[in-house]
């Protein structure tokens, strides 16, 4: 079968998700409302599962991540430490004509004749406009068509009939200076904040201003010491979080993809600097070869830590169903880096619109605890005592190099902080000086994941068009929807062979009432059983059960079994009812 044409493939998706009930338009009989999307009865179980199974994976079975459930709106000076008041923001641009904003930087780059005008008379009323404009016409458009555009540009500026001024073409190529859409120039680029402003009071004023969290990290930091002293955990130990966040996306796209109000699952995982590491265990482990490193040693530095998180969260995304040749691995080049950051992978997934990113891993230095630190003015370090100890045995120019090493890492930090040459220097010293006293500030590493490009994802990987041919020749293509069994919304569809047979219809429920308090279970006896079967395929559940007249008795040996049918082949076994509860749990871990 040929594979269908990557527009006609989402187009695809996006109708049975609402046809189905995986996702809806928001507010949609008001006309929706862009960049906010409804899960439906499908998709609210879906994503469930997907919630729970990372939070099942990143805490509960581990000793060392713990979990938080933060405020959405914190204080602002959260916000400012961390710096999404001064540089969260993406540079746009507006159409001069029609006042739609764009992304700059995601302005596909075009080439054309470009017509430049300085400027248009009113001859009726003898009024003048001297405002610049230009239209980017591609190769072969008549340059009426950029005329006409000008018009109506210095139109809308109050002028009536008008005759242009100053006609200049001129052949551009590669500018992103245009509107893609009607070839319009745009304004000059100028940053705009994806935070959503509120206000916490009655008052609406700047001394009350509040932001909606664009992200869910920033709270695991800011109660770093809360949960450090409560949970009895020692560094190294992550955190871990899942909730909504928001982002003013000015042009959100790709359906669930990039939306203006999201859920992330985030993990910050604390880990001790590299110098501690050393003066612990006599030295700092590195990475010796690709893939998993294995189970966590003392002497692992941040470069080994980041390689298992990566390891450990592609492990994750093989286990709910994405496969490892579905994902690529990104290492983001060192002048692609945040300012803060030691290394950063995403990993990468092959939507129908395009390779996109599912999860970031960075390693993030100690940048955000120390931010906080220095704009709180409350300490956020943490005391080891046996590095106060370990660091007393250490020859002295040991203690030398190790000093040195973090001393030039703390008065990096400072100066792109912001600090004052002579102040860097003075308080890197002090803070280098807390080695020897036990106290340092952990550096961390960051698995941060999309909970709606993850659904996305599994909706376009598990999507399957079967087609098949009956005896007449007659062909017939429908959608199967081919989920891991444990992130499918419902686990089992349970059917009476025929609903006009009291005696099945009983068999049936009763089967249904043992199962539903285990797993998803779906009832159905409306329409033939094959119809059934496609109805539940669609919806991506694993696994069919039938009640038929076997079931009763009419075959002596296979009495009280029932037919299981496997959603991926079609297969068809007789399963025991007494057994058929463990059969299916084991089925769809």
């Amino acid at each position: 079968m040929a594979e269908p044409k990557v527009n006609e493939l989402m187009e695809k998706i996006v109708s049975l998700c609402k046809r189905r009930g995986f996702v809806y338009p928001s507010s949609e009989i008001y006309g929706g409302i862009n960049g906010f999307w409804d899960y439906g009865p499908l998709g609210a179980e879906l994503k469930r599962n997907v919630k729970e199974l990372w939070w099942n994976r990143m805490t509960r079975m581990r000793e060392d991540v713990v979990g938080l459930e933060a405020t959405i709106i914190m204080h602002p000076r959260i916000w400012r430490a961390s710096g999404h008041v001064d540089t969260f923001s993406d540079p746009m641009a507006d159409c001069l004509l029609t006042r739609k904003r764009f992304r700059a930087d995601q302005i596909e780059p075009q080439s054309g004749t470009a017509y430049h005008y300085t400027g248009a008379m009113d001859p009726a009323s003898g009024k003048v406009s001297e405002e610049p404009y230009a239209v980017l016409l591609p190769p072969g458009k008549p340059p009426e068509s950029a005329r006409k555009l000008a018009i109506q540009f210095y139109q809308s500026r109050g002028l009536g009939p008008v005759e242009l001024q100053g006609e200049r073409p001129e052949k551009v190529e590669h500018s992103q200076r245009f509107n893609p859409d009607n070839g319009s120039l745009l304004t000059e680029p100028r940053p705009f904040n994806l935070m959503f402003k509120t206000y916490v009071g009655p008052v609406a004023d700047e001394d009350n201003v509040a932001y909606l969290r664009p992200e869910t990290a920033q709270a695991i930091f800011v109660q770093f010491k809360n949960v450090l002293e409560t949970s009895r955990q020692k560094v190294p130990f992550g955190i871990a979080q899942m909730g909504k966040a928001f982002r003013n996306e000015v042009t959100p796209r790709n359906f669930t993809f990039r939306s203006r109000e999201f859920e992330q699952m985030e993990l910050e995982f604390f880990i001790k600097p590299d110098e501690v590491v050393e003066a612990l265990c006599g030295r700092v482990a590195k990475p010796e070869a690709a893939g998993h490193p294995g189970e966590p040693r003392p002497d692992w530095g941040w470069q080994l830590w980041h390689q298992y998180w990566v390891e450990e969260r592609i492990r994750f995304y093989e286990s709910i169903g994405l496969p490892r040749t579905s994902l690529e691995e990104y290492w983001q080049k060192p002048e692609e880096l945040a300012h803060y950051a030691r290394a950063t992978v995403d990993l990468l997934y092959k939507f129908p619109f395009g390779t996109q990113e599912l999860e970031g891993i960075a390693a993030r230095s100690d940048f955000d605890l120390s931010q906080h630190e220095r704009v709180s003015g409350k300490a956020q370090g943490v005391f080891d005592e046996e590095l106060r100890t370990a660091w007393g045995k250490l020859a002295p120019e040991v203690q030398q190099r190790l000093s040195e090493s973090y001393f030039q890492h703390r008065r990096k930090y400072l100066l792109r902080a912001g600090a004052a040459e002579a102040e860097a220097e003075k308080e890197a010293r002090e803070d280098a000086a807390g080695l020897a006293k036990g106290q340092y500030i952990p550096h961390v590493i960051e698995p941060s994941a999309g909970v709606d490009r993850l659904i996305l994802a599994l909706l376009a990987h598990a999507f399957t068009e079967v087609t098949s041919t009956d005896d007449k020749g007659r062909s017939e293509t429908r959608v199967v929807m081919r989920f891991h069994p444990s992130v499918a919304p419902m686990k089992v569809g349970v059917f009476p062979l025929l609903k006009n047979k009291p005696e099945l219809v009983a068999k049936a429920r009763e089967v249904f009432e043992v199962l539903r308090g285990s797993m998803l279970a779906f009832y159905d006896d409306a329409g033939a059983i094959g119809r059934r079967y496609a109805r539940q395929d669609e919806a991506g559940t694993p696994y069919c059960v039938t009640v038929d007249f076997d079931t009763l008795g009419e075959t002596p040996e296979l009495k009280d079994t029932v037919t299981v049918r496997r959603r991926d082949d079609g297969s068809q076994q007789r399963v025991p009812i007494g057994a058929l509860r463990a059969h299916l749990l084991e089925a769809i871990r």
